[in-house]
């Protein structure tokens, strides 16, 4: 099952929010929903899905790039017996997202037997991004020659995808990177600007005014980091590493 829409990182589209909207709605009809209550009892469940993951999608699927969609339903498992119900609401548990490996609750709210189940979801999310070309030592700054641009599965992990070459040339490997890996912020972090106990110097800013003065650095800095620092009177201030090498500290 394939549809578009915008992914969890542009505001979905009506048209594509309500075209996934018919097509999720049908996998659960055919994977679950229909098994679960005599046709007797049903409401029109397609509806209810419909208006449910139109506003779910428009509201936490915002912000993001368009992206190639898959969703695969899972099932029930075989052994339950579920009262019959006149009403039975999706709705998507706490924590969880439309997003990777996920469940949707569906709940009896109009039945003599009340009950709550969750269907397995999986989220696909295809889309450009930027791949290792070969293996990245940690600490290794990368550059534009490594890494090369293909479709990606954005949802198969939590981290986000560095989809901008921006956001990751001249940053370092956090950890060994293994070619065919594609680029997603935790794998990576800032350069290092200088080691623990380098002297630094501590720029504090005010309203119309600015202080600088001497110190040593507690631990290693990288740009927009918090760094403690040790000030030549003994005095201990926090502060953020500038591209510079300096500390910033506003008043």
């Amino acid at each position: 099952m394939q549809s578009h829409f915008p992914t969890p990182l542009s505001v979905p589209q009506p048209a594509r929010g309500r075209r996934f909207a018919r097509l999720f709605q049908g996998a659960l009809a055919l994977a679950a929903l229909l098994a679960l209550v005599p046709a007797r009892a049903q409401t029109d469940l397609g509806q209810v899905t419909q208006r449910w993951l139109d506003d779910a999608l428009q509201r936490n699927l915002s912000g993001q790039a368009p992206l190639r969609m898959e969703v695969s339903v899972g099932t029930l498992d075989e052994r339950l017996r579920l009262a019959p119900c006149a009403r039975v609401d999706p709705y998507l548990p706490a924590g969880a997202r439309l997003w990777g490996r996920t469940r949707l609750g569906l709940r009896c709210v109009e039945g003599q037997t009340r009950w709550n189940v969750y269907l397995p979801v999986t989220v696909k999310a295809f889309g450009p991004a930027w791949v290792l070309a070969g293996d990245v030592p940690p600490g290794a700054a990368l550059t534009e020659s490594d890494a090369v641009e293909v479709e990606v599965d954005w949802a198969a992990e939590n981290s986000p995808i560095l989809a901008d070459p921006s956001l990751w040339v001249g940053q370092v490997a956090a950890r060994q990177l293994k070619a065919g890996q594609a680029l997603r912020q935790a794998m990576l972090r800032a350069p290092q600007i200088f080691p623990a106990g380098a002297q630094v110097r501590v720029v504090a800013q005010g309203q119309g005014y600015a202080i600088s003065a001497a110190g040593q650095a507690m631990a290693a800095g990288a740009v927009g980091q918090n760094v403690r620092v040790r000030m030549d009177n003994g005095k201990i201030v926090t502060g953020i590493v500038n591209a510079d090498g300096t500390i910033g500290i506003n008043l």
